[in-house]
């Protein structure tokens, strides 16, 4: 009996991981489809590291889960360009790396606001204040070549843009 009891608890608890797997590579599949900056293999990849995109069950909640993951991608790196300030090697574009921190800052703000939005099922106002986080790593980026200087945070701000992407992607698919 014991063992039947424990299968049940298997079976559903590999039953629901499957769903949540099969949520996110459809709903990465379509955004793929809608926009082809999505790229399938980093939405599926960035998705299935994030426990509550794993917990998700409609696209709303892959939604909210995407939002969320990627404000915790713009926190964490404030405090990746907070240490280059404190670095002695990136004296000569502190100015740079500052006005990128509050660039940051704005995107946070965006993407809480854009949350709010979705809990409101408010998705046009998601829309816009996701697309105006989607900004903000260029808008860093493009400061740096205005300046005829070279970013050491090109990279990290690619993957910002594309964890915005994301539930920018999402957005339209509802």
């Amino acid at each position: 009996m014991k063992l039947l009891v424990s299968l049940v608890i298997v079976s559903i608890f590999l039953n629901g991981f499957a769903t949540a797997q099969t949520l996110i590579e459809d709903s990465c599949k379509k955004a793929f489809a809608k926009d082809p900056q999505v790229t399938y293999e980093f939405c599926v990849k960035s998705l299935t590291e994030d426990p509550q995109s794993k917990a998700a069950t409609t696209l709303e909640g892959l939604l909210l889960a995407s939002t969320k993951n990627a404000a915790a991608k713009f926190t964490n790196m404030k405090g990746v360009v907070q240490q280059d300030i404190k670095d002695k090697r990136y004296a000569d574009i502190v100015g740079l790396l500052r006005l990128c921190l509050g660039f940051y800052d704005d995107a946070n703000d965006d993407l809480n606001t854009a949350l709010k939005n979705v809990q409101s099922h408010d998705y046009e106002g998601a829309n816009i204040n996701l697309s105006a986080a989607l900004d903000v790593s260029g808008n860093c980026e493009d400061a740096f070549k205005e300046d005829k200087k070279k970013s050491p945070i090109t990279t990290e701000n690619d993957i910002l843009y594309k964890k915005v992407l994301i539930p920018l992607a999402f957005t339209n698919m509802l």
